[in-house]
């Protein structure tokens, strides 16, 4: 009976410590943005002799960030959004429609998950397509990327849809466009969350694509904006910090308000298919 008591309380202890461990680094940053430059230095956990809260504006005014900001909320806005719509399409076809080609195709998708990036034959496709340096371009990669692992997620979850609502809507008279926005839609709601957060996420933080494609440092994302904002003030830890704060923020905010829908959507896309 004891033993029973005392391992649940350890795997607890157990987790919370390596939260904290995981932890260390985040305070480490957060602690340091508040620091003048002699204090930040150092790179400790010690709290600032005073807090320097003017080394977030500073950070906003030399960094850009304003812009860099909605340049990000762009592309990572538009690829979610352009991404889920493809793969939800395409997840609900090949679930749905278990046919040998389609089941060769969703194969060859899912691929993308795990085959890496060539990035010269992307480049000729861009410079062939007129995309190079253009913001249309960097949704449309974050987007593609994005297809593979969202199609996979989506498909596991459209198997715990009955088929018998499709049939209901298609008796109710629903067209196929209607039936999938109407009625399929909604009940996917969890996974299609899920998968906009994690989405989200990646194009937020994504740092090649912008890095090889862009050249126009008006048209930078937040990455590229703290990439070059190390590179001129890299001694002055402070405003480095403080930058890789504003940058993350936004992050957590989104991971933390649709946490319990990552987990759901995960959990439920997991055992079907």
């Amino acid at each position: 009976m004891m033993n029973k008591t005392l391992l649940p309380a350890l795997r607890n202890v157990f987790a919370w410590l390596l939260s904290a461990i995981m932890f260390i680094p985040l305070l480490l940053v957060v602690v340091n943005s508040f620091k003048t430059k002699a204090e930040a230095n150092g790179m400790n956990m010690s709290l600032p002799s005073d807090f320097q809260w003017s080394n977030y504006s500073i950070v906003i005014a030399e960094g850009k960030l304003i812009r860099s900001f909605f340049n990000s909320l762009l592309y990572a806005g538009g690829a979610t959004v352009g991404s889920i719509l493809l793969a939800a399409l395409a997840a609900y076809v090949f679930s749905r429609n278990r046919t040998k080609l389609n089941q060769l195709f969703y194969f060859y998708l899912i691929m993308g998950i795990a085959m890496p990036t060539n990035f010269v034959t992307l480049m000729k496709v861009m410079q062939w397509t007129q995309l190079v340096n253009t913001q249309l371009g960097i949704i449309v990669m974050l987007a593609a990327s994005a297809i593979p692992f969202s199609v996979f997620l989506i498909y596991g979850f459209v198997g715990s849809v009955p088929r018998e609502l499709d049939e209901a809507g298609i008796v109710d008279g629903c067209s196929p466009v209607r039936l999938f926005v109407s009625v399929v839609i909604p009940l996917l709601t969890p996974v299609l969350v899920t998968v906009a957060i994690l989405n989200f996420m990646g194009a937020w933080s994504d740092f090649i694509h912008p890095l090889y494609f862009l050249n126009n440092s008006d048209k930078w994302p937040m990455t590229l904006a703290v990439y070059n904002f190390f590179g001129r003030f890299q001694v002055n830890w402070n405003l480095v910090t403080a930058d890789i704060v504003l940058t993350t923020l936004p992050v957590i905010v989104i991971y933390l308000l649709g946490q319990r829908f990552i987990i759901s959507g995960m959990t439920a896309g997991s055992v079907k298919g």
